[in-house]
């Protein structure tokens, strides 16, 4: 596959989901982005497509040429399913791996951004903070794999990976109607045991787990999400969230697009916060003064 066509193939697939955001009605009746969302989301799709990913990729390249040159196409001859279980292990496994530890206070900084928006959709597919990016084990891997000669199959496993994690954000949940329909029972048993899905994926983004839904410290998987099953945080209920997004921005208000996108360099200005040193985001007496104000 060409690079032109792969990057055909990708913009069809964010812009046809999109569109489908708006037809189904989801994005108007769910979707309240603010500016502060706008900035956030634009700057870090651009960051992820201009900065952090030839940034990585070029990079693990420039590596390899530098510390191992004559290792170049030395893979190139294997079959395309050893190539594409390569991938899965050295891109998405590692991905999934990173993604678990960003959920743990060293690192939740680099990814609260993604979780800070009240909304499942498209737009914030790719809303994190700078340096998660840059940091990411995948794209680094991903260039040494190029240049021992996975182009044209990273190409095609690329189409298939942006697809399922742009079909698991998007605000309209494709799989819904599908669980609905008797003698796709199985079918569906198998496929959300083994890709991201939007009921997989929403309970992770979900704003609480007291309801049995939510599991924002599982369901970490990108493309499969069979590495969930395997290390036993999965969680599925084929129900969606009734809420998206961390109570702590509830509680204490949005934090600024700044210090989402630029911390460590940018500090937040909250007095509750995981973007400043020493600070906290959210915690259970967050949770319980949450469900106080609600009942009241």
């Amino acid at each position: 596959m060409s690079s032109q066509l792969e990057y055909l193939l990708i913009t069809a697939c964010i812009l046809g989901f999109a569109c489908m955001e708006f037809v189904s009605r989801r994005y108007q009746a769910s979707v309240r982005a603010t500016t502060n969302d706008t900035v956030l989301e634009v700057l870090m799709f651009v960051n992820l497509i201009a900065i952090a990913q030839p940034l990585g990729l070029l990079g693990g390249n420039a590596l390899c040429h530098w510390l191992m040159p004559t290792q170049h196409n030395a893979w190139a001859n294997l079959p395309w399913w050893a190539m594409t279980a390569i991938l899965l292990v050295g891109d998405d496994l590692t991905q999934y791996l990173w993604h678990r530890a960003s959920h743990g206070a060293l690192l939740w900084p680099l990814h609260r951004a993604h979780h800070s928006a009240s909304y499942m959709s498209v737009r914030m597919t790719y809303r994190n903070n700078l340096f998660y990016y840059l940091m990411m084990p995948g794209l680094w891997i991903a260039g040494v794999l190029l240049f021992l000669g996975f182009g044209k199959v990273y190409a095609v496993y690329m189409v298939v990976k942006v697809t399922v994690i742009i079909g698991s954000h998007c605000a309209w949940p494709w799989d819904a109607p599908l669980y609905r329909i008797r003698a796709l029972r199985p079918l569906m048993w198998i496929l959300e045991r083994t890709i991201s899905t939007p009921a997989t994926h929403w309970a992770h983004h979900a704003m609480t787990n007291a309801d049995g839904i939510g599991h924002y410290k599982g369901n970490f998987g990108n493309l499969l999400f069979f590495w969930d099953v395997l290390f036993g945080t999965a969680h599925i209920t084929r129900k969606y969230p009734a809420q998206i997004g961390l109570p702590d921005d509830v509680l204490f208000g949005s934090e600024r697009w700044t210090a989402q996108m630029f911390y460590p360099l940018v500090h937040s200005r909250r007095d509750h916060s995981a973007l400043r040193p020493g600070g906290y985001g959210f915690t259970e007496a967050d949770a319980q003064a949450l469900a106080e104000r609600d009942a009241a």
